[in-house]
């Protein structure tokens, strides 16, 4: 098969054009099993987020920003829902390509011998060829990394460079460009594990070039030391995830705590978690307003988020 046949459907962001408030009410008295819960969720992040006092987390993992779910995570920023982000270094390396590049519907029953061939990775069930991904990314990253260092600029923190990259995108798809707009911070505490990380530490082998990510945390102690109350939407795992529930024991715990996941606690794995466990560790608060929504994000966030908008601010 030639690549033209395999890639002809580009991924779209979604917009937030539909009204599902309504549903999102019902399935809190459906006594469905996780409808119960996506609706609790809605009503969580509905009082935490007009909570003038309270402090907003958003994090999640960089997988989902290669789907239309990028426009959902856009909107929320753009509307000033969340007031700091953290998420790892994939969420660049997708927000950068997509933003100049596009990605394609796939299959995962796609033969992956056949995509390495064509020069097409595989994300799961979306498609995306080098083009889209390695090659954009290392053209940009050299022009942006060029124009910071005649800029004078020889250290950079991470949430530093997610608002220089947001402010270079230029481009109103991007969920960084809208945290740069918005001055939310983006901090990536894996920030070398991606094409984005990679290209730094590239540059840095032949000028000076350094991250400091002791700055990211100088902020966010400065963050969490001055909330009176915290909450979070967590989407997924792993080090994004760990990063907002770490900090938030210094201010003993989170108020308002929502997760979305696949991931099962019996591994004993942070992906799986549960809230109830992060009450042991005074990660989150001792009567905190709290649920877990297992199921696929890409369905749930954007049903969630719709809910949200309609809400807060009536449309």
């Amino acid at each position: 098969m030639k690549k033209e046949e395999i890639l002809k459907e580009p991924v779209e962001d979604m917009e937030i054009d539909f009204d599902v408030d309504k549903l999102v009410r019902k399935l809190g008295n459906s006594g469905g099993f996780m409808a119960k819960n996506l609706s609790l969720a809605a009503d969580i992040l509905e009082e935490m987020i007009k909570e003038k006092s309270c402090t907003k987390f958003l994090s999640f993992p960089a997988c989902i920003v290669a789907t239309g779910c990028r426009g959902i995570l856009k909107e929320v920023v753009k509307r000033k829902f969340f007031d700091v982000v953290i998420t790892t270094c994939g969420t660049l390396d997708h927000d950068l390509a997509r933003s100049f590049k596009k990605y394609y519907h796939g299959s995962f029953l796609a033969d992956d011998s056949e995509l390495k061939e064509l020069g097409i990775c595989r994300l799961g069930n979306v498609f995306v060829p080098n083009e889209s991904y390695g090659i954009i990314i290392e053209e940009k990253m050299k022009e942006f990394l060029e124009k910071l260092y005649s800029e004078g600029v020889r250290e950079i923190s991470t949430h530093e460079l997610a608002w220089e990259l947001g402010k270079f995108i230029n481009n109103e798809s991007s969920i960084l460009y809208w945290c740069y707009k918005n001055k939310i911070p983006v901090i990536i505490p894996g920030i070398t594990d991606g094409a984005v990380g990679y290209q730094i530490w590239q540059f840095s082998q032949m000028k000076e070039m350094k991250i400091d990510v002791l700055k990211d945390e100088s902020l966010l102690s400065e963050v969490v030391w001055n909330s009176k109350k915290s909450g979070a939407l967590i989407i997924g795992g792993g080090i994004s995830k760990h990063h907002v529930i770490w900090w938030n024991q210094f201010k003993d715990g989170l108020d308002f705590v929502v997760y979305l996941t696949t991931a099962v606690e019996w591994d004993g794995s942070l992906s799986g978690a549960h809230p109830r466990e992060a009450i042991s560790w005074g990660k989150v608060k001792k009567g905190a307003r709290q649920t877990v929504v297992y199921g696929d994000v890409t369905i749930n966030l954007p049903i969630l988020i719709s809910s949200l908008v309609k809400r807060i601010e009536g449309k």
